[in-house]
């Protein structure tokens, strides 16, 4: 049965079934009260969680991206009557500096009753960027999950720079369904799940019960305001879920702070009723994860401006991008660099530079036996060749 046809319900029980690998984001407006963190709350997800892992037969490994250090790092400065504030770059990293060990020591208790032993793990994405340090976190990961560990995972905000770092952990969390080759992507929030229209205009929307292709939705359009103590809102859970669904991974956004979801959802996965939450499919082809890596290892370094001939090469002809059809070229990067290309404004996707920006800035329009005659002979026929480049990239 293939996906055009396949029913939704039919597909989201098969997933939630035979899911073996679950990566789980816990959200900071999920885990945080207007006290800081919210032991409840906590507590009755590790329960979850353990019940997740422990289910005998479907046992499962299970991965947690948890926010939260920021806002246990403010209850942590109010309660010693000292500043909180947590506006610019720096001062959210001290803040988090002081609510990390807040965040994954509450993990740990709240794990620890359930006979389950937690491991932080802080990364940054140069952790990802680079191919070889993201195959040792892989294999710290996969040593974790072989030892029945949970890895508890969150940006290493106090080493972050802003052009290094994830933005939030839905970005974070996105990623690593890569890195761990999950199965499953679950998105824990405060909200009821997606709602059909932009909250902020449309307080009465219902939640979508289903999305059946994240690419062709308006995102922007769709979304409202971010939460007050996170820093994503719906909009990054979104473009989240579209990544993840690009190399074949479902996503399951999910009411966090309603005791007993995740259970509820995966116990009544078999019978194909109303649940809660938000199912979003996965594309029904999925792309290369090397070409995954590639297009969101790190942000784009600059932009490629192409014509009309180009942008239906691109899509329509599974061709690579030339420089007879690069039209303006925006930023100053070097060789090997990460693109965004674009057409009238509109983005086609990203892909790795085979010229700096100096030179393509020379060559741009040109036939190839023009740009021979300006670079010399040993170049490149392509700006970005069709294997290192992504369309609609999730960016």
């Amino acid at each position: 049965m293939t996906h055009a046809i396949q029913d939704w319900r039919e597909e989201r029980s098969q997933h939630l079934a035979n899911a073996r690998t679950v990566l789980v984001k816990v959200g900071s407006a999920v885990v945080s009260g207007s006290h800081g963190l919210d032991g409840e709350v906590l507590g009755n997800l590790a329960r979850q969680f353990a019940l997740l892992r422990n289910g005998g037969d479907a046992s499962r490994r299970v991965i947690l991206v948890s926010s939260g250090a920021v806002s246990a790092g403010r209850a942590v400065l109010a309660e010693r009557n000292m500043p909180s504030d947590a506006v610019g770059l720096a001062q959210r990293q001290a803040v988090a500096a002081v609510g990390q060990g807040r965040l994954i020591l509450a993990w740990d208790e709240a794990c620890g009753r359930h006979g389950m032993t937690t491991a932080q793990v802080l990364l940054t994405r140069d952790d990802l960027r680079a191919r070889s340090r993201f195959l040792h976190v892989r294999n710290t990961f996969a040593e974790l999950l072989d030892r029945g560990i949970l890895p508890v995972v969150n940006e290493n905000d106090t080493v972050s720079v802003e052009e290094l770092r994830f933005g939030d952990n839905d970005c974070l969390a996105s990623l690593l369904v890569n890195l761990c080759n999950a199965d499953l992507f679950v998105n824990m929030t405060s909200a009821s799940g997606v709602l059909a229209a932009d909250p902020g205009t449309s307080p009465g929307a219902p939640v979508m019960e289903c999305i059946e292709d994240v690419g062709a939705l308006d995102i922007a359009g769709l979304c409202g305001s971010k939460t007050l103590s996170g820093t994503g809102g719906m909009h990054s859970k979104l473009m989240a879920a579209r990544r993840a669904a690009q190399i074949g991974v479902p996503t399951l956004i999910l009411p966090g702070r309603e005791p007993d979801v995740l259970s509820t959802v995966l116990a009544g996965a078999a019978e194909g009723g109303k649940l809660p939450g938000t199912w979003v499919r996965p594309a029904a082809h999925a792309i290369p994860r090397r070409k995954f890596w590639m297009a969101y290892q790190t942000d784009p370094a600059g932009v490629v401006s192409v014509d009309e001939g180009a942008a239906n090469a691109l899509l329509h002809k599974g061709g690579s991008l030339l420089p007879g059809g690069v039209r303006q070229v925006e930023g100053n990067f070097q060789q090997g660099a990460l693109v965004r290309i674009v057409h009238e404004g509109g983005n086609l996707g990203v892909g790795l530079s085979n010229y700096t920006a100096a030179q393509l800035r020379r060559i741009m329009g040109l036939k190839r036996h023009q740009v021979a005659a300006i670079l010399g002979d040993a170049q490149y026929p392509e700006v970005v060749h069709r294997d290192n480049m992504l369309l609609d990239a999730a960016i």
